[in-house]
């Protein structure tokens, strides 16, 4: 299996110049991967997890003749926060410091922060359609609002290998269906094992994993907490919580929904996607799951990179009314996406939305097939059905 090249590696680069870099985001997405490209030619890697590593940290050892320190699971460190702050303050014009982790350094990143105007911070997801394929960099707003219509059987082949083995970069490119069900069958385990357990405080792991193994089940419905505590015999509270930690430790991600009382819309019923869409045994719902992380993707992109105020939500309105996604461009309606499996005539649910919230760019994509058309515009919002190939290695 090579080392594919990340888009992610080459910001990275510039951001390093000025400040720290913090890089969060699922475990076994590549992040020590990237990580270790920037040891060569003059830079010294630490693991907390190792223990030779960890003593050096803690004994203030690291060595001083390298340029760039890179700094792996650290947050498991109690002081790190300070430890971080310290080192920045005094090398940070000698040195370039790298910091990778779990969820943790996105859950602090949302409190008060010591370390406030000293780095900057992205989220490393498992592979797009686009990076597989190697595709260079788009202007991606230009990119949808203009859509080419560039796909092929190469492209159509890479959405198929992305559906078949899931987006994380061992099970993807081992282009092996057998190494993917061997990755995923041990995935869940670490990540409760080893990572939930060293970093969260939960007395029953296995229920835990249980929850872990039924969620995907729940994919393109709004998700039900009440049922998934009936299940395991668990309470309520118990239930939230763990959902959090999942959330936390990049297991799942939840969807809020969106909309304005004059279209009675829903206000707290979430839908919940995984962040291996690979563990999604329905066919239909492991294509919207992996859309959902497409544009995550996107929005976090936007978010991380370019400074900009993105959201991804979905629609669902007290009628049932639903569209499977909406992103937000600074606090308006700028996409819709509703994901079908087969290629259909335009629904009807996504017409209702269009017919009543002015919404730029609408999209229905299908798996099946590679057709693609322009609708009559709604409501002043340009309307295209169009393969799910065509439209996803458009983003980033």
């Amino acid at each position: 299996m090579s080392y594919q090249f990340r888009r992610i590696e080459k910001a990275i680069e510039e951001d390093l110049k000025s400040k720290m870099v913090f890089i969060s985001g699922p475990r076994q997405c590549g992040k020590t991967t990237i990580s270790e490209n920037f040891i060569k030619p003059n830079g010294a890697y630490y693991n907390w997890d190792a223990a030779k590593h960890r003593e050096l940290i803690k004994a203030g050892k690291i060595d001083i003749n390298k340029k760039i320190w890179i700094f792996d699971e650290i947050h498991k460190y109690k002081s790190w926060r300070n430890y971080l702050k310290g080192l920045y303050d005094l090398h940070h014009k000698e040195h370039k410091i790298l910091v990778t982790g779990s969820a943790k350094l996105d859950y602090f990143k949302r409190g008060g922060d010591s370390l406030q105007g000293r780095y900057f911070f992205y989220r490393l997801h498992p592979f797009t359609l686009a990076e597989y394929l190697a595709k260079k960099n788009l202007n991606y707003i230009k990119a949808i609002e203009d859509l080419e219509l560039n796909s092929s059987p190469k492209i159509q082949n890479a959405l198929e290998k992305l559906m078949l083995l899931g987006a994380f970069p061992e099970p993807l490119l081992s282009n092996s269906e057998r190494t993917a069900k061997r990755w995923r069958n041990l995935y869940a385990q670490r990540l409760i094992r080893e990572d939930i357990r060293d970093l969260e405080n939960v007395s029953d792991l296995d229920k835990l994993e249980l929850l872990y193994e039924q969620l995907p089940n729940t994919v393109s419905s709004v998700l039900s907490i009440n049922s998934l505590r009936e299940d395991l015999e668990i309470n309520f509270k118990t239930a939230a919580n763990w959902l959090k930690i999942l959330e936390r430790n990049y297991a799942v991600f939840r969807l809020s929904p969106f909309g304005a009382p004059k279209i009675r819309a829903v206000k707290k019923e979430q839908k919940l996607y995984m962040w291996d869409s690979g563990i999604v045994a329905d066919e239909a719902a492991r294509l919207e799951n992996l859309v959902a992380l497409h544009l995550i993707r996107l929005v976090h992109w936007f978010e991380d990179y370019e400074g900009e105020k993105f959201e991804l939500r979905y629609f669902r309105d007290t009628r049932g009314h639903e569209v499977d996604f909406i992103v937000i461009k600074n606090k308006k309606p700028w996409l819709a996406i509703e994901v079908k499996k087969t290629a259909s005539s335009l629904d009807k649910n996504l017409k209702y939305l269009l017919e009543r919230v002015k919404i730029p760019y609408a999209f229905q994509i299908h798996l099946n097939g590679d057709d693609s058309y322009r609708v009559p515009d709604i409501n002043g919002s340009v309307v295209r059905i169009i393969s799910a190939a065509q439209f996803l290695v458009n983003l980033p």
